[in-house]
C-alpha cells in the first residue's frame, strides 16, 4: 500500500502545524483499510512535499504509526520519498524521544531503494535490533544463544527487547506455536 501525501494534503508542499497534521492522520486512517493476511509495509510517499515541521510530522506521521501499531497490526509505517528537509526534521524529532522509524526510497515502479532507520534507539534495542537484521530472523531464545551478553540477557529480556521493537513498526512478528519470530520490516543496507 502506497499513500500519497502530497495528493491527501492538497498539494501543498509545505507541511506545518498540528492541525494539519492531525487533518492528515484522520485521512491517512480512512485511506489505510485494513489488510488481511500477512503483514506488510503501508508506505508514507513524500515525493513532491519540500518542508514538514516536527508539529505537523508529530501528529501525523508518528500518531498513524502509533495508531497502526495498536489497531492495525498487520500494518507497517514507513516514510518514502522524503526530501531532505523532512527526513532532517523526522529524524531530529525522532531521536529527541529515543524513537525510530523505517525510511527508503520507492522508484515509480514502487521498486524499494535505500532502506534506513530515521531517529535513534537506546543501546539495548540498537544492539537487538542489529542482531535481528544480521540474521534475518529470530527468537527470543536465539539471541538469547548468540549474545555475547551471555546469562545477563534472559531469553524473557530478549523478547521484551524484540517486543518493543514490534510496537515500533521496526520489525513483524509472526508466532509459530509458542515461539514468536521476528523479522525486519525492510531489509536495511
Amino acid at each position: 500500500m502506497r499513500l500519497q501525501i502530497h495528493a491527501l494534503t492538497e498539494n501543498l508542499a509545505i507541511l506545518s502545524g498540528a492541525q494539519s497534521g492531525r487533518n492528515l492522520f484522520s485521512k491517512l486512517i480512512a485511506a489505510a483499510a485494513p489488510q488481511g493476511g500477512e503483514p506488510a509495509p503501508v508506505f508514507l510517499d513524500f515525493a513532491g512535499v519540500t518542508v514538514a515541521t516536527a508539529s505537523f510530522l508529530r501528529e501525523s506521521v508518528v500518531a498513524f504509526r502509533d495508531y497502526t501499531r495498536s489497531t492495525l497490526p498487520a500494518l507497517f509505517p514507513v516514510v518514502a520519498n522524503a526530501s531532505a528537509s523532512v527526513t532532517e526534521e523526522l529524524d531530529f524529532f525522532l531521536r529527541h524521544r529515543k524513537d525510530a522509524i523505517w525510511s527508503c526510497r520507492l522508484d515509480k515502479h514502487g521498486a524499494l531503494n535505500e532502506p534506513r532507520l530515521l531517529g535513534e534507539l537506546d543501546e539495548a534495542h540498537r544492539m537487538t535490533f542489529e542482531m535481528v537484521i544480521k540474521l534475518g530472523s529470530a527468537s527470543a531464545p536465539t539471541l538469547a544463544a548468540q549474545s555475547t551478553e551471555g546469562a545477563a540477557v534472559s531469553p524473557t529480556a530478549w523478547n521484551n527487547r524484540l517486543a518493543f521493537l514490534a510496537a515500533r513498526g521496526l520489525l513483524m512478528e509472526r508466532r509459530g506455536g509458542k515461539t514468536k519470530t521476528f523479522s525486519p520490516v525492510l531489509e536495511a543496507t
